[in-house]
C-alpha cells in the first residue's frame, strides 16, 4: 500500500489513448483533448469510477476537458490575483494567499491528483497562464514573523502529493512556531487517490498534539465516495485528523435535490463532514459550470433543511477577494411583530415564537 499510490501517479491517466482504454470517447470529447492547450487528467482510480459510455457521467466531466471552456463570458481575467489580493502592497512570498488577518493559505505544490475542469487556480495549475514560486522555506519564514497569524492551511495543488518527508518538514516547522494555533490541509487525494493514506503519513498528521490538523477534502458527487475512501477516512479519522468536505455546486452534476441529499448523506456514512457548498468561482473558462447564485441557497433548503440530520447541511458560501460571503437568505421567518415571529418549516407549517427584546 505504501507504494500503491506512487504507482497511481506515475501512471496518470492523462492521454487520450489511456483515457481511450477506459471509456468510449466523444468526438466532441476527443476534439477538447486534442485542441486545447491544458493540463488534465487523473488517477487510475478515479478514472475507473466514470461511465464507460455516458458523457454526463458527474466524475467524467470533471475529468475530461471541454470545449466548452472556450466560451468565457462571466470568467474574470487574472482572477486568482484578485481572488487571492497578491496585487496589494504587503509584501508576501508567492506561497503566501492572505484574505484574513490571523490566518493565511500556504501553497505548497502546484501539481494535483486531478486536474479539475472547474479548478478556481485553474490559471496556475490547469492552464499555467501565472507562475508562481512556492518557496516552501520563504513561506515558513514569512509566518513566523508575523505573530498574528494562528491559523495555516496548507494546499497547492495538492499538498498531500509532496514527500512524506516534505510534509513532516512542514508540519513540524509549523508548529514549532509559537503563534500557530492550528492546521489545516487542503487535499482532494482521499478522494482521488484513497492510496495516499498511507501508514506512515498517518504518522506524520496524527496523534494528539496542541496544534491539531483539520483536513478538508473535495467531493462533488455520491458516485466519488467508494470502499476505498470510506477506509482512508476511516484510517485519517482514527489517527487524530479530522476530515470536511468543501464541494462545489457545479451545473449538470450536482445541482439538483436528489444528488445534493444523496451526496451529503453519504459523507456522513464515509465519516465526512460537510463544511462548505461552495459557488462555482469566476475564474475564467469555467462558465458552462455556473448555476444562478441562488441555486445552492435553494438546494439546501428543499434537499437538505428539515429533510435529513443537520449534520449533513453544508454552510453554502462564495468565496471573494475579501473572504467567503455567506449565501442563505432567511427563508424561514415569514413576518415579526414586536410580540412574535411567525416562523415555517420545511413542510409549510407555520409556528409562533415569542420576541424577546433587547
Amino acid at each position: 500500500m505504501s507504494e500503491e499510490w506512487k504507482d497511481q501517479i506515475n501512471n496518470q491517466i492523462n492521454t487520450l489513448e489511456k483515457l481511450e482504454e477506459i471509456i468510449n470517447l466523444t468526438d466532441s470529447e476527443k476534439e477538447a483533448i486534442n485542441t486545447l492547450d491544458t493540463r488534465w487528467g487523473t488517477t487510475p482510480y478515479f478514472a475507473s469510477l466514470m461511465d464507460k459510455d455516458d458523457p454526463e457521467c458527474p466524475i467524467r466531466k470533471q475529468v475530461i476537458p471541454s470545449l466548452e471552456e472556450k466560451h468565457n463570458k462571466y470568467g474574470m481575467h487574472d482572477y486568482l490575483v484578485w481572488k487571492e489580493n497578491r496585487a496589494t502592497d504587503e509584501v508576501r512570498p508567492d506561497s503566501i494567499a492572505r484574505q484574513y488577518k490571523d490566518r493565511i493559505a500556504f501553497t505548497v505544490f502546484k501539481k494535483c491528483g486531478i486536474y479539475c475542469r472547474h479548478c478556481f487556480r485553474k490559471e496556475l495549475v490547469v492552464d499555467h497562464d501565472l507562475e508562481l514560486d512556492f518557496n516552501i522555506d520563504e513561506g515558513l519564514e514569512w509566518i513566523s514573523q508575523h505573530e498574528e497569524i494562528r491559523d495555516v492551511l496548507i494546499t497547492g495543488g495538492d499538498p498531500l502529493l509532496l514527500s512524506d518527508d516534505k510534509i513532516e518538514y512542514i508540519i513540524a516547522s509549523l508548529r514549532a512556531i509559537p503563534h500557530i494555533e492550528m492546521i489545516r490541509i487542503g487535499s482532494r487525494l482521499p478522494i482521488v487517490l484513497p492510496q495516499r493514506i498511507t501508514e506512515d503519513l498517518k504518522r506524520i498528521l496524527g496523534g494528539y498534539h496542541d496544534v491539531p490538523i483539520w483536513l478538508n477534502t473535495q467531493c462533488n458527487h455520491p458516485k466519488e465516495i467508494t470502499e476505498k475512501t470510506k477506509r482512508a477516512v476511516y484510517d485519517l479519522v482514527s489517527s487524530g485528523v479530522n476530515v470536511g468536505n468543501q464541494a462545489v455546486l457545479l451545473k449538470g452534476i450536482n445541482d439538483d435535490v436528489k444528488a445534493i441529499r444523496e451526496l451529503h448523506q453519504k459523507l456522513l456514512t464515509a465519516r465526512i463532514r460537510p463544511y462548505y457548498l461552495f459557488y462555482c468561482e469566476p475564474a475564467p473558462g469555467i462558465d458552462h459550470f455556473r448555476t444562478p447564485v441562488e441555486k445552492g441557497a435553494e438546494l439546501i433548503r428543499d434537499g437538505l433543511r428539515g429533510h435529513t440530520t443537520g449534520l449533513a447541511q453544508p454552510m453554502y458560501v462564495i468565496a471573494t477577494n475579501i473572504g467567503k460571503i455567506p449565501l442563505m437568505p432567511d427563508y424561514y421567518i415569514m413576518d415579526k411583530t414586536d410580540e412574535k415571529y411567525i416562523l415555517k418549516n420545511h413542510r409549510g407549517e407555520l409556528t409562533e415564537f415569542p420576541n424577546i427584546p433587547e
